[in-house]
């Protein structure tokens, strides 16, 4: 990265090990407090925990157009950097932030219409699942720009997930991983009980999926957009939006090398 980075937010889970951290990092930048305004002087964000602590850090700050620097303390860290902190490597964590390599990741846009006819908008940038509200499976029309590809899925739901979202609930699902820089988004459904031998698709991330529930008061649904929920849905439309959001990887590790090991993990 051309311009050196000094200052920093510092978003952690609030435990004796972040205090250490956030104290050792102090002692590198300068560190700026996201409440009190002072978000203007921030150049990077630097979030300690899982995946989910990213998730929400991103969801919360990605208004602010810098980019984001995790560092593994969690159990899962897809996202992370694998690194740990200590008095010797705080030298190593400024020389990676300022000579990191960034990857570029769009979250999906996620307009949910509820049964009363309200609507909801909500971005993802792991996925938009759609869950069965009851003992019930679900009934779903699915349409790919504007065309019909399945009449009728029963299933317990059905996940579109992003590159950045594959190796999450998609993966669980049986859905494939995809690499990061692909133009691909992947759609995978839950339980399917018919079709039987539907087991997905990969769509250009351009594609406009519509997902309509049929007899939604009778079969209930339920959209969500990583972590955002709506209850009660008749029909999602799904597209990737134009938001550009910046991961910082470390130069001594990569990312690609992460989704290729995923791919051929037995764990």
């Amino acid at each position: 990265m051309s311009e050196k980075i000094k200052n920093v937010a510092v978003l952690t889970n609030n435990n004796n090990l972040s205090k250490k951290n956030l104290d050792l990092l102090s002692k590198k930048f300068d560190i700026v407090d996201l409440e009190n305004k002072a978000h203007e002087k921030a150049q990077a964000v630097i979030v300690i925990g899982g995946d989910g602590t990213m998730l929400h850090s991103i969801h919360q700050y990605m208004d602010l157009n810098i980019p984001f620097y995790g560092i593994k303390a969690g159990h899962l860290g897809f996202l992370m950097n694998d690194v740990t902190l200590t008095e010797d490597t705080v030298d190593d964590i400024y020389k990676d932030i300022n000579h990191s390599k960034t990857i570029s990741i769009s979250p999906l846009h996620m307009k949910a219409t509820c049964i009363n006819g309200e609507s909801f908008e909500e971005l993802a940038l792991n996925e938009v699942s759609l869950l069965r509200q009851t003992h019930q499976a679900a009934k779903l029309e699915l349409h790919v720009n504007g065309d019909m590809q399945i009449e009728t899925l029963v299933s317990d739901g059905i996940i579109v997930s992003t590159p950045a979202g594959s190796t999450a609930y998609n993966l669980s699902a049986g859905g494939p991983i995809l690499p990061i820089n692909a133009n691909l988004l992947a759609i995978t459904p839950i339980s399917p009980f018919r079709p039987r031998r539907w087991h997905g698709a990969l769509l250009n991330s351009d594609s406009k999926v519509k997902i309509r529930i049929i007899d939604p008061a009778k079969r209930p649904v339920s959209a969500t957009a990583d972590f955002h929920e709506v209850r009660d849905i008749k029909e999602v439309d799904i597209t990737l939006s134009n938001k550009k959001i910046e991961l910082l990887f470390s130069p001594r590790q990569s990312f690609e090398d992460k989704t290729l090991k995923e791919q051929f993990s037995s764990t």
